[in-house]
């Protein structure tokens, strides 16, 4: 299979042009299994029950050859045509949650700990030991370093298209507070804060906290209490 770099928009589009596009789906069935034709389904049987998973058209020609064996069935999808499937976390060196959704193409850190329903799209990179919090979406090809807190329901936009724009990129040791929004091209500063609710346009400089929409500095972080931006260790074994 042709290796495409997915941090290049270019190779990227020409992935999501050229790759056969999947509606893969899993069928529950009751019947006469014995007499059962899977085709090229992957099945789990036994005498009477099966489960089997597949591309939808071939569930359909499955269906249609063993009619007349079959009692009841149930079909069930999560995506249609579907370009990029999800990565294999299996071997990844990190605490991924239930019902996060982390698209092929994305690099996780050791010790990273994605949340319930973090969204990753293709291309992002995710630092060792950074936290992507409830809810929150990390963009095609953003940068996140390492010990970095996106806070849940933050938004670290993505970049595909144009692609001559920069990807955001969010340095080592940065907090973004809860349902933040980071724009196009934006590049946050090592150790910087970003305030709840806030909306960054521009790029923020090292160690700057900056708060509200459009966000504006208010203070450097070594004017916080040191609880307001502590980095538990324990969340991440």
């Amino acid at each position: 299979m042709m290796e495409f770099d997915f941090k290049d928009p270019y190779e990227l589009a020409k992935y999501i042009k050229n790759t056969k596009k999947q509606t893969p789906v899993k069928i529950t069935l009751e019947g006469r299994v014995n007499k059962i034709d899977f085709l090229s389904l992957k099945s789990i049987k036994s005498k009477r029950i099966a489960i089997a998973f597949g591309e939808y058209d071939e569930v359909k020609k499955f269906i249609v050859t063993n009619k007349r064996y079959l009692k009841n069935y149930h079909i069930e999808a999560d995506r249609k045509n579907s370009a990029i499937p999800l990565l294999d976390i299996k071997n990844i060196d990190a605490r991924i949650e239930p019902g996060a959704i982390i698209r092929k193409g994305v690099t996780i850190g050791k010790g990273a700990v994605i949340m319930m329903g973090a969204v990753i799209n293709v291309g992002a990179i995710i630092g060792e030991g950074a936290m992507i919090d409830m809810n929150a979406v990390i963009g095609a090809r953003g940068i996140i370093g390492k010990n970095v807190h996106v806070g849940a329901g933050a938004i670290v936009a993505g970049i595909l298209e144009p692609p001559s724009k920069e990807p955001v990129i969010i340095e080592d040791d940065v907090l973004i507070g809860a349902n933040a929004v980071i724009l196009e091209g934006v590049k946050i500063g090592k150790g910087a804060v970003v305030g709840a609710l806030s909306v960054v346009t521009e790029d923020v400089e090292e160690n700057s906290v900056v708060v509200g929409s459009p966000a504006r500095k208010i203070k450097n972080r070594d004017e916080l209490n040191d609880e307001k931006v502590e980095i538990l260790e324990d969340l991440r074994n």
